[in-house]
């Protein structure tokens, strides 16, 4: 995707959005290097992570491209310690990784398909974020891409609905240690947007109603942007049509 010339208000910011290679996590990347971010992007397909490195590159910023499994501690060591010797900071966190499961009640949901996503989208979202707190200064923000699950209920989805509960808790928790530091928390809260993650739950949901991933990364990139004395703590968007 071609790029935007960059407007260099993010020019001296490190940036690490996990999940980075598609969705909502793309779109934040493409749109934090269109204000001309320094990028740490992650996820899990080396492949993709290659060509998207390269297509962000284009926008003439710094990229460092790591696969990480934010489920497993070591492989969160080794990318921030490839953060630390490249960048030696870190100014924005986007904690975008996570999954979602097929649409199945509670007695038949498998307890390994429960752990996994718990694990990626619960406590990777506290390994990463720990990590994370080492070496940002005051100034930084965290922002946590929790889906509107994380204040709805939805049949079929107990361990996602489970996850994302759960990562709201950890998120104004969060925010609340970090006031004094002057790190700002943002929970991110979209509602129904057009990216893969649907096929894992709805296949045949109605793509044509949801939002892009783009506008959403707009929102984000515009809440970041506020002055330091200022923030949104949660950004709830939703499709002008309202829930699917």
């Amino acid at each position: 995707m071609p790029h935007k010339p960059s407007t260099g208000h993010l020019r001296n910011q490190v940036a690490l959005i996990t999940g980075a290679t598609r969705g909502i996590g793309l779109a934040i990347a493409q749109a934090l290097a269109a204000e001309g971010s320094t990028l740490v992007i992650t996820g899990r397909d080396e492949k993709s992570l290659s060509r998207i490195s390269r297509e962000l590159a284009s926008a003439k910023i710094k990229v460092l491209a790591r696969p990480c499994d934010v489920r497993d501690p070591q492989s969160i060591d080794d990318l921030f310690r490839a953060i630390r010797k490249k960048f030696q900071r870190l100014d924005i966190l986007i904690n975008n990784a996570g999954i979602a499961h097929a649409n199945l009640t509670l007695d038949k949901l498998p307890l390994p398909l429960w752990q996994d996503v718990i694990e990626t989208n619960l406590t990777g979202t506290f390994l990463v974020t720990q990590a994370a707190l080492a070496i940002m200064k005051r100034g930084g923000t965290i922002v946590n891409n929790l889906s509107i699950a994380a204040n709805r209920v939805f049949a079929g989805s107990a361990a996602y609905v489970a996850s994302k509960h759960g990562a709201l808790g950890l998120t104004n928790t969060l925010r609340e240690e970090l006031r004094p530091k002057g790190i700002r928390v943002i929970a991110l809260l979209p509602g129904a947007t057009n990216t893969d993650i649907w096929n894992s739950f709805w296949p045949d949901a109605p793509r044509k109603k949801m939002m892009s991933a783009a506008t959403v990364a707009a929102a984000v990139v515009n809440a970041i942007l506020l002055p330091s004395n200022a923030t949104v703590e949660t950004l709830e968007i939703l499709p002008t049509r309202g829930t699917l």
